[in-house]
C-alpha cells in the first residue's frame, strides 16, 4: 500500500484553502478533497470582516486567539500578494459596531465592560464612542445614531480575492485541488488513512477535517466529535457609490469595489435558496438609519448562505487520540482567523499535535463537560 498525500484536507473553503495553502508552504504533498463548486459553501455567503470587536464573551481564549490572527493578517496578504499578485484589498483601521437609539447604546457599553472585566482576556482596545465622536469619523451618519463601540483592530478584506489567492498560491505549492470528491468514508489502517471518493480512495499519512458542517458526520469516523449548529444568513449588496464608509461596521461595510454589503440576520432555516423579505427590510431599514444617504441606492444582489456554526458558537480544534494524526477545525470566522490557520494551525499539523493552549481550549470535549456539568446541576 503506498501513501499518496501526507495530508488530505477534506473541504476546500476559506478554512480548508488556508490550511492546505500552508501545509504546502511547509513543503508538504497535500490534497484538497472538494465537493467542487456546486456546493453551499458558506465562503460565498460570508461578510469578509476579519472581527476582532466582541468575540469572546464566555471564552477568553477566543479573544486572545482573534487578537492572534488580526496582528498576523498583514503578513499573510503579503505573502499571499508576493506568491499570487492578487491583493486581498485588506483594510485594518478599525471598526465599529453603532447604536440607534439611548437603549442599544447602554446595553453595547455593558456587553463592552463585560467583555473588559473577563478574566485572562487579550485586551483588544474596543471602546465605547459617543456620537459626536462618532460622527468625527464617519460624517454621514444619521440622527438616530446613539454612538458605538470602536476597536482598532478590525477591518475587512475581499474575501472572494481571498480565497483565489489561496488556491492559486497553493496550485504553486504542488498541492492537488481535487473537486467533485466528497469524502463518504474514513478509515485507518497500518498508520494511514483511506478515504473513499466517488472518484476513488486517497491514502495520506494525516488528515484535516475541514468540511464545514459536515464536519458532523466525518469527526466521528477518526475518533472526534463535531457538534454543529448551523445557521442562515441574509447579505444585501447595493449599487457602487461614492466612498463614504473609511470604517467597517458590524453590519456594513463599503467594499474595495464601491458597493455597499449590508447583512447579519441569524435564522434557524437551512434552506438558502429562497430569502425571507421581512428580514432584508429590517436590515435595509437599520442601514439607512444609520446612513439616511442609502435610501437613494437600489439594491442589486441579495443572497443566503449556511454558516458554518459549531454549537456554543466557539471555534473547535481538535486531534485523534484513538486516529492518531486525525485533527479537525471548524469555526464560524474563517475569514477572521485565515491567518492563524495558514501560519499557526498548518504548523502544528505539520508536526503532528496541535499545541496544548489550541487543544485545552477549543477541544470537543468541552460539549461533554458541559453536559455533565448540566446533569449534576438537576441532582
Amino acid at each position: 500500500m503506498h501513501r499518496d498525500y501526507d495530508v488530505a484536507v477534506v473541504g476546500g473553503g476559506l478554512l480548508g484553502s488556508a490550511i492546505a495553502w500552508g501545509l504546502g508552504r511547509l513543503g508538504k504533498k497535500v490534497a484538497v478533497l472538494d465537493e467542487g463548486d456546486l456546493t453551499r459553501r458558506a465562503s460565498r455567503a460570508n461578510f469578509a470582516l476579519v472581527w476582532v470587536q466582541s468575540k469572546g464573551l464566555g471564552m477568553a481564549a477566543y479573544t486572545g486567539w482573534t487578537v492572534r490572527a488580526s496582528e498576523s493578517w498583514g503578513r499573510l496578504a503579503a505573502e499571499l500578494k508576493e506568491q499570487t499578485g492578487l491583493d486581498v484589498c485588506l483594510q485594518q483601521n478599525g471598526g465599529f459596531h453603532l447604536t440607534l437609539g439611548e437603549d442599544e447604546f447602554e446595553h453595547r457599553g455593558q456587553l463592552v465592560t463585560r467583555m473588559h472585566n473577563q478574566v485572562g482576556a487579550a485586551d483588544y482596545k474596543m471602546e465605547m464612542l459617543s456620537a459626536s465622536e462618532v460622527k468625527k469619523m464617519l460624517p454621514m451618519i444619521g440622527p438616530e445614531v446613539s454612538g458605538g463601540s470602536f476597536c482598532p483592530l478590525d477591518g475587512h478584506v475581499n474575501s472572494l480575492r481571498t480565497f483565489r489567492a489561496f488556491h492559486t498560491g497553493f496550485r504553486e505549492f504542488g498541492v492537488d485541488y481535487l473537486p467533485e470528491q466528497p469524502v463518504s468514508q474514513i478509515a485507518h489502517r497500518g498508520g494511514e488513512f483511506e478515504l473513499t471518493t466517488p472518484k476513488g480512495e486517497i491514502h495520506a499519512g494525516k488528515v484535516v477535517l475541514a468540511a464545514g458542517n459536515a464536519n458532523q458526520t466525518l469527526a466521528p469516523m477518526v475518533g472526534l466529535s463535531a457538534p454543529m449548529a448551523p445557521t442562515r444568513g441574509q447579505i444585501l449588496v447595493t449599487e457602487r457609490t461614492v466612498p463614504f464608509l473609511p470604517h467597517p461596521l458590524t453590519t456594513m461595510r463599503q467594499t474595495d469595489e464601491g458597493t455597499v454589503m449590508i447583512g447579519d440576520s441569524k435564522e434557524d432555516i437551512l434552506d438558502d435558496r429562497e430569502l425571507n423579505q421581512g428580514i432584508n427590510a429590517v436590515m435595509a431599514d437599520r442601514a439607512q438609519r444609520m446612513f439616511p444617504h442609502l435610501a437613494r441606492l437600489n439594491v442589486i444582489r441579495s443572497w443566503s448562505g449556511i454558516r458554518v456554526m459549531p454549537q456554543d458558537g466557539f471555534p473547535i480544534y481538535d486531534q485523534s487520540v484513538s486516529h492518531p494524526g486525525a485533527f479537525v477545525a471548524c469555526c464560524h470566522s474563517g475569514v477572521t482567523l485565515a491567518s492563524n490557520h495558514a501560519f499557526e494551525v498548518a504548523r502544528m499539523v505539520a508536526a503532528g499535535a496541535l499545541e496544548s493552549g489550541l487543544v485545552g481550549a477549543f477541544s470537543a470535549s468541552r460539549f461533554v463537560m458541559n453536559t455533565a456539568a448540566a446533569g449534576n446541576c438537576h441532582h
